[in-house]
């Protein structure tokens, strides 16, 4: 499925849980099921075959868009921002919540966004965030050395304070709404959080809503 451009790897996991795939006619809900190049899949009713391109875009995604393949409330989704020119289905590499905005990769290989958002691969994400409030370096030593939340453990791995209302700062797991948890943890306002890098891909000089493709050095930086 993820050869198809359906998801990463994950995501992949979750649409057979949710039993919304098929083979030969049949609902698959085991995890790792073993197919043949005979076999027919279907993913939603619709038969899924691998796509040959591979494509990797990286998107200045603004804030207000959202990371979906679709939203009830209509809201706008990121996907949007390429599809008119990019009519391969593509689908996004970890996410960035709906207030948040920078670098986020588009792909339809499953591999690669594995590689990019598996905690055990330790690919740097950096962020640029803005508070309300002061910035204590105190608070941000606690978050390297780890805060658990709700049983969730943060931990950053470095960071640069720029001044006492913003700061650098560059995660490897990048859990959900992670910056957003611990900073409220640690009675800090988040006004801002922009993704700078990730990898050895850097954001640039790409406005928002701007996309480009990634080279091939890059691509080959994560495997």
């Amino acid at each position: 499925m993820a050869h198809c451009g359906i998801g990463s790897r994950r995501k992949c996991e979750d649409y057979i849980k949710e039993k919304k795939v098929k083979v030969n006619g049949e609902i698959v809900t085991t995890l790792g099921f073993i197919i043949s190049h005979n076999d027919i899949i279907e993913f939603e009713n619709k038969r899924i075959k691998p796509k040959n391109e591979k494509i990797y875009i990286a998107l200045n995604k603004p804030v207000h868009y959202l990371c979906s393949s679709s939203d009830k409330m209509n809201r706008p989704l990121a996907g949007d921002l390429f599809k008119a020119k990019i009519t391969t289905r593509l689908f996004h590499v970890g996410r960035l919540d709906y207030l948040s905005s920078g670098l986020i990769f588009y792909t339809n290989d499953g591999d690669f966004a594995y590689k990019v958002t598996h905690p055990s691969f330790e690919i740097e994400k950096e962020y640029l965030v803005k508070t309300g409030n002061k910035i204590y370096e105190s608070h941000l030593k606690k978050y390297e050395q780890g805060i658990t939340i709700d049983e969730d453990v943060y931990t950053l791995k470095a960071f640069n304070l720029l001044s006492p209302y913003k700061v650098n700062l560059i995660i490897v797991e990048g859990k959900n709404r992670e910056i957003r948890r611990v900073f409220k943890h640690l009675d800090m306002t988040v006004t801002k959080i922009h993704r700078i890098r990730i990898g050895m891909v850097q954001l640039g000089s790409l406005k928002p809503g701007q996309y480009r493709h990634l080279s091939q050095k890059e691509v080959d930086s994560f495997f």
